[in-house]
C-alpha cells in the first residue's frame, strides 16, 4: 500500500503542482496545497487506491482545499478592508511581466468555480463530462462557466496590439 502511494506521488505530483499553481497563482501556496492534498490522500489511500480513478479523487481533494482556502482568504480580506473588493492594487509593479504570469493573475480574478473549470479544461485537458463529475455539477454548467471564464479572461488580459491579443487568447478556446 505504501509503495502504491509513493508510486502515485512520483507519477502525479508534477501535474498536481501545475494545477495547484494555476489555482493559487503562487509557488509557495501551490506547494502547500499539494502537500496538504497528498497528506489527506495518504491518510485515505486504502480507500482511494480502490477507486476506479484515484487521480480524480485526489484532484477533487485539491480543488476542495483550494476552494476552502479561497473562501477563508476572501473573508479575511473583506473583514480587514470591506471597500477593497476585487480591485487590483494601484501601481502594481508586476503589471509588465510576461504573458504567463499575466494569465495566472487573470485567473486569480475569476470566481473559484469558474477558475477551477478553466484549469481542469485547459491545464488538465478534461472533458465537460469529466469536469462535471469532478465538481459534481452538470456538463451544461461546465460549458456555461467555461464560456464566462474565457470571456472574463479575454477582458482582463492586456491588449498590446491586435495580433498579440489574439495570441494570448487563442490557447483559451
Amino acid at each position: 500500500m505504501e509503495t502504491d502511494f509513493q508510486a502515485f506521488v512520483a507519477a502525479r505530483s508534477t501535474a498536481l503542482f501545475r494545477g495547484a499553481f494555476v489555482l493559487t497563482g503562487n509557488r509557495e501556496a501551490a506547494e502547500d496545497l499539494v502537500q496538504e492534498t497528498l497528506e489527506r490522500a495518504c491518510r485515505k489511500w486504502r480507500r482511494i487506491a480502490g477507486q476506479e480513478a484515484p487521480e480524480l479523487y485526489v484532484r477533487r481533494i485539491m480543488v476542495n482545499l483550494a476552494n476552502d482556502r479561497w473562501r477563508r482568504f476572501r473573508r479575511l480580506a473583506m473583514a480587514s478592508d470591506p471597500e477593497s473588493g476585487d480591485k487590483a492594487a494601484p501601481g502594481d509593479e508586476f503589471e509588465q511581466v510576461d504573458s504567463r504570469d499575466q494569465l495566472v493573475r487573470a485567473l486569480q480574478q475569476l470566481p473559484m468555480r469558474m477558475r477551477t473549470v478553466v484549469v481542469l479544461r485547459y491545464f488538465h485537458d478534461l472533458s465537460d463530462t469529466e469536469i462535471a463529475a469532478d465538481l459534481d455539477i452538470s456538463p451544461s454548467t461546465v460549458r456555461s462557466q467555461l464560456a464566462r471564464g474565457i470571456e472574463k479572461l479575454r477582458g482582463q488580459l492586456p491588449v498590446r496590439s491586435a495580433p498579440s491579443s489574439r495570441q494570448h487568447t487563442e490557447g483559451i478556446r
